[in-house]
Parts: structure tokens; sequence; C-alpha cells
């Protein structure tokens, strides 16, 4: 069985929708917005980045 490898960074969020650039400023990706879905983490198709809602995403301001 082949596995994915681990994305090449995580990050605790507290909120449901978050934003990406890759931040690398110019040598990053577009800032896109990500959903954070009931699996509970949203990977950057971009830099692979993948972001983990920790809590119940109560940081969510609409």
């Amino acid at each position: 069985m082949v596995t994915a490898p681990p994305p090449p960074e995580t990050r605790t969020v507290h909120s449901r929708r978050v934003a990406c650039d890759g931040d690398e400023g110019a040598l990053g990706h577009p800032r896109i917005w990500l959903q954070i879905d009931e699996r509970n983490f949203a990977d950057c198709p971009y830099c692979d980045r993948r972001f983990v809602l920790e809590g119940d995403g109560g940081g969510d301001h609409h």
C-alpha cells in the first residue's frame, strides 16, 4: 500500500475559513480562501500546507 507523504507544514487555526498565499512574498502563490469541512482540515492546492481546525470553529466571523 502506498501512502501519501505528509504535507510540508501544518498550521492550527480557529476558523473554518482560512487564507493561504504561501508566505513567500513575491515567490508565494495567489491568495486563496479555503473552507475547512467536517474532516476538520483543509490542504492548500498550491503549497500543500495543511490547516487543522482547533476547537469548534468558533472563530468564524460572518
